[in-house]
């Protein structure tokens, strides 16, 4: 239960009552009325903007609403108090009873506390990864890969139907290049001694993997042909074998996608066309030239006549060519129709997880979409900045196999599955990311990796010494949902279960803002609430997790670690990442 919703349809429904007793307007727009955490705790538990946003429409001033509203407020079940603040905000608390009944909820539910019906089954297509085939997943890939994947995961818990999509480009001069590295490298395999790698073409020692499985394939069979003979078999074959081995790289961070699609089946199937003749029956297609760019000085530059899209009759700041001066098609042609072949699939939304160089996609790709959709589908995109790559401060250096990169699979032996995926989303996609391999494995709490995991293995550690303290006990948490929660009434307790309350809300606010970094954010924060918790029950012994001498309370707060754990563990679901009960040095 996102306890924050409940109560503001607790005050809609106070709202409507008012209405029909005759002291408030019928059919006020309740739609704007919100209810969420006090800028500060010292404030009370939740505030309400209902006055404020009501008050011109209801005929009154907010503080004089304000006050009618308190009063039907406190009249609520699990409310404390309520009080109006500055124009006419309300806060208001809660009685305990309200908070540690939301432990109740943790442990009943576990990991899927938090789920959440918002998406109502609504489809979402997010695209993410999208590497060329023509080499290994590399550090350049990877943030965009987990931010996307996370995202899918956060939209499924917050109730949409996600397809996870991967689009390649395989129809351009890079898999011919491809192509023409795995013949030299075939050469190469039958024994021949081709010199330096030319060039122009794909130095990896990866390389040498193709050729083998080529040669395997095949034997001799291109020796001596003409390039016209081989050079589109070997870029089919070079683009599977590939294709291949990035899917066994995804594997390795938890990733797989549900569906593939590739720019030349687009080309092939004359979706381009089809397209094209789509937006000339809407009028939209027109011969015409465009002013210089904005800002650039280009003394060579003449205007030419192009064939144009009116994106601007959708928003844009110019219309688009959609063919080149040559009449080849444009490059962002064949995206425009691998969107609508999406939106022929249904989706009405789609999300794209996309390198901060691609800056004007979203401008040039949403007037296309609003155009071929009857403005029925939109698209989103998240830019991701670069990952520079480190170790002790000190940029690391590029490895022989895979040329000039780092891999996803050489980052995962040295630090693991879980640390590459957290670390990538310890920041936000557009800011800049260092992945220091020395800084994901310190065990210090500079190292949000470590601090959240150190704080689930912690709970598991007061589990492990409950059940060595009272080898009888049940700790299950069906066992401990029966605890006496009354007893937790200490404010570093509260505290903890307020935190735990707002996952829920957390989960629905992050997926509306499509913001997957957020619940590494609010992981931390309970990792901290936690481990401040722990500290104190050093110093002050009526703190401490477990009390020998009294049963009742350790048993509830037992009930508190549990949930702290299956909290946590909810969130790293979602990050993808598996949680750890124990740790070692």
């Amino acid at each position: 239960m996102n306890i924050f919703n409940h109560y503001q349809k607790e005050i809609c429904r106070a709202l409507e009552a008012m209405a029909a007793a005759g002291e408030l307007p019928a059919g006020l727009d309740l739609s704007r009325v919100k209810v969420e955490p006090p800028r500060e705790a010292a404030h009370g538990d939740m505030a309400t903007n209902a006055a404020m946003v009501l008050a011109k429409s209801a005929g009154k001033n907010p503080r004089q609403l304000g006050e009618m509203l308190v009063t039907k407020l406190k009249a609520i079940a699990g409310v404390a108090d309520a009080s109006i603040a500055g124009p006419g905000f309300i806060n208001f608390r809660l009685k305990d009873g309200e908070w540690t009944g939301i432990l109740r909820e943790i442990l009943s539910s576990g990991v899927r506390y938090g789920d959440s019906k918002l998406g109502a089954g609504e489809k979402v297509n997010i695209e993410y990864v999208s590497a060329n085939p023509t080499g290994p997943m590399h550090a350049g890939h990877i943030r965009g890969a987990v931010i996307g994947d996370t995202l899918a995961s956060l939209l499924e818990k917050a109730g949409y139907d996600v397809t996870r999509e991967y689009y390649f480009n395989d129809a351009g001069t890079q898999v011919d290049v491809l192509a023409r590295t795995t013949h030299l490298r075939y050469r190469e395999a039958l024994g021949e001694n081709i010199g330096d790698i030319p060039e122009g073409l794909y130095p990896g020692e990866y390389m040498k993997d193709v050729a083998q499985a080529l040669v395997a394939k095949d034997g001799k069979k291109w020796l001596g042909k003409p390039e016209s003979e081989w050079l589109a078999p070997l870029r089919d074959f070079s683009v599977k074998v590939m294709m291949g081995e990035i899917r066994k790289d995804l594997a390795l961070i938890g990733i797989t996608h549900e569906t593939f699609s590739n720019e030349r089946e687009i080309v092939e199937n004359g979706t381009l066309e089809k397209v094209f003749k789509k937006l000339q029956d809407m009028d939209l297609i027109y011969q015409g030239t465009l002013p210089p760019p904005k800002g650039k000085e280009m003394e060579d530059w003449e205007p030419a006549e192009l064939t144009l899209f009116r994106s601007t009759k959708y928003g844009d700041s110019s219309d688009r060519p959609l063919k080149k001066r040559d009449g080849n098609w444009a490059y962002i042609m064949p995206d425009i129709a691998y969107h609508y072949d999406k939106i022929q699939r249904g989706y009405k939304w789609m999300i794209n997880v996309l390198g901060k160089d691609h800056g004007n996609y979203l401008d040039k790709m949403r007037p296309a979409i609003s155009a071929l959709s009857n403005n029925t589908a939109k698209i989103d995109v998240i830019f991701c900045a670069m990952v520079k790559v480190l170790k002790n401060g000190v940029p690391v250096k590029f490895s022989k196999r895979s040329g000039n990169i780092i891999t996803l699979r050489e980052m995962v032996e040295e630090v693991g599955a879980g640390a590459v995926r957290f670390f990538m989303l310890s920041r936000t996609p557009d800011s800049e990311l260092e992945f220091d391999f020395a800084k994901v494995v310190e065990q210090s709490k500079d190292n949000p990796v470590f601090y959240v995991q150190y704080a689930h293995a912690r709970c598991h550690s007061v589990m492990r010494n409950a059940r060595a303290m009272w080898p009888d006990m049940d700790l299950s948490a069906a066992a401990l949902m029966k605890a006496d929660m009354k007893r937790l009434n200490t404010e570093d307790e509260l505290k903890l279960v307020r935190l735990m309350a707002g996952w829920p809300r957390h989960i629905e606010s992050a997926a509306e803002a499509h913001e997957s970094h957020r619940v590494t954010i609010y992981l931390h924060d309970l990792a901290s609430e936690f481990h401040s918790f722990w500290n104190r029950g050093r110093d002050d012994t009526t703190l401490r997790f477990l009390i020998e001498q009294d049963k009742e309370l350790s048993l509830a707060r037992l009930a508190l670690v549990k949930a702290v754990a299956t909290v946590i563990a909810s969130g790293l679901a979602v990050m993808g990442v598996t949680p750890l009960e124990e740790m070692h040095g």
